[in-house]
């Protein structure tokens, strides 16, 4: 039996990246999956290719108005959620801490750490009701863990993210919902030229590998066995676990 048979899921930022890769993960395993991205056609050209149990939704993850369309639509489509992944995520350009403008922040922050916020208030309620508990995975960075300058405000993002996910885990146990984090390296994901501050070129790509003891960039299936790991019943007796995925980089 597949691992999250009979599960339904939503994956934010799912038209690309790491959540197109969980996307694709968990539909493997036979769950149903709404993909939320601000970028409709995005999810779309994602949940084409996945089929019937997959179904695509437009959603600006720092307006609640919207998180709670989505999740209505989750509702409606498959059934109330028993797993979310708050991975929709953004940054600025790594530089000067002093540099990054105040719109620029305040979207960091919206995006990463507020989005959990309103989903939490969508969903957390409906897991409750079920009474069969559930899962949320929140992904952060190791930049929340071993941060380094040039992405300062971006990095204080995914530390609140990180205490928010221990906090969360502890708060929601006795209603038997799990809470962990997943702590990526850097992808060649949209966001990769923002995070290194530089051109994308092989010479500075090997660069930032060379900070990498394993050798490479994190590789979106990467992250995506581990989402799938935590939402399933193997990791049941986990939660306010950092799971980084990034080859030794924070060590």
């Amino acid at each position: 039996m597949s691992r999250l048979s009979n599960k339904i899921a939503i994956v934010t930022g799912a038209g690309s990246g790491f959540g197109a890769a969980i996307a694709r993960a968990y539909i493997q395993e036979n769950a149903k999956v709404v993909l939320a991205d601000v970028n409709l056609e995005a999810a779309k050209s994602v949940a084409a290719a996945l089929g019937d149990n997959a179904s695509a939704v437009a959603c600006d993850v720092t307006r609640f108005d919207q998180v709670q369309a989505m999740v209505r639509h989750c509702v409606e489509r498959f059934g109330a959620p028993s797993i979310v992944v708050n991975n929709a995520g953004t940054t600025h350009r790594n530089q000067s801490m002093l540099e990054v403008d105040e719109d620029t922040f305040d979207r960091v922050f919206a995006v990463n750490v507020k989005s959990i916020y309103h989903m939490t208030r969508a969903v957390v309620p409906l897991m409750k009701e079920q009474k069969q508990g559930g899962v949320i995975i929140n992904v952060g960075s190791v930049g929340g863990i071993r941060p380094r300058p040039g992405l300062t405000w971006y990095n204080s993002s995914k530390g609140a993210v990180k205490v928010m996910t221990k906090s969360m885990a502890v708060e929601l146990a006795p209603d038997d919902i799990r809470v962990n984090l997943i702590s990526p390296v850097m992808a060649p994901t949209g966001l990769l030229t923002e995070f290194m501050g530089v051109a994308d070129t092989a010479e500075n790509r090997a660069r930032f590998v060379s900070t990498i003891p394993l050798g490479r960039m994190c590789d979106p299936v990467d992250v995506a066995n581990t989402a799938t790991f935590l939402a399933s019943d193997e990791a049941r007796f986990l939660t306010g676990v950092e799971m980084p995925v990034d080859g030794g980089r924070s060590i």
